[in-house]
């Protein structure tokens, strides 16, 4: 039996962790769920203004009119499309008597130059501020080139506060394309609502099955040890 005392607790605490991981993805499935469901609704929603007092949802489909500040603008993740590296172009939109937004004008190609800005009205949807994690990329912020998309961070790194007066709102207006989509345009913005993909039940699946081949092979192991201890008495 002390045989078996070592490699079952170790078995059990493996068995626990396994079990742990698998729970804690079907509270993600949960989560990826609700997210979509969220997303699915405000996909068929008309996009409406956004008003300056008004709290809006994630993933709300709206219309923003300002000017687009250009001379403040930076660079989010790394993409490589058709053979070119690029990222996610981000600007300010500047709005009366409403606070500014981070808007993602779409993907360009590195070296690529956003023109002077303008007064625009751009229609997309809201993106919940992201937070960087442990593994998160580091941000370059004297190169403008950010790889979390945290209004507050990005603002930091653009200097607001110095350059200009004002704090961006804590969320991203995401520009969708207009219908027809043209071809070639640079930079590209997304052409629909984001769907992310929800494959936490097989993974949920996966750590509930290896916690299982892990309880069948210690019970083989353990009854084979204590026959072999049976027979050597």
């Amino acid at each position: 039996m002390r045989r078996l005392l070592g490699p079952g607790l170790m078995s059990l605490a493996m068995f626990a962790i396994l079990i742990g991981l698998g729970v804690w993805q079907l509270h993600r499935l949960a989560w990826k769920q609700a997210l979509l469901t969220e997303i699915e609704a405000a996909a068929v929603q008309p996009p409406v203004p956004l008003a300056g007092s008004a709290e809006p949802g994630p993933f709300q489909r709206v219309i923003a009119t300002g000017r687009l500040r250009t001379d403040l603008a930076a660079r989010y993740g790394a993409e490589v499309r058709e053979g070119r590296m690029g990222a996610q172009v981000l600007a300010v939109l500047e709005r009366k008597q409403a606070p500014p937004l981070l808007v993602d004008l779409g993907w360009a190609p590195d070296g690529w130059v956003p023109p002077a800005g303008a007064e625009a009205t751009l229609t997309g949807f809201l993106r919940p501020a992201e937070h960087a994690g442990w593994l998160s990329p580091r941000d370059d912020a004297p190169g403008r080139h950010v790889y979390t998309l945290d209004p507050a961070a990005i603002g930091a790194a653009l200097g607001l506060g110095t350059l200009a007066p004002y704090t961006l709102a804590p969320y991203t207006l995401v520009g969708l394309a207009p219908e027809p989509v043209s071809t070639g345009a640079v930079p590209q913005p997304a052409r629909a609502m984001p769907r992310p993909p929800n494959d936490h039940l097989s993974y949920a699946l996966t750590w509930f099955g290896l916690a299982t081949v892990l309880a069948v092979v210690f019970a083989v192991w353990a009854r084979r040890t204590l026959r072999q201890e049976g027979k050597v008495r």
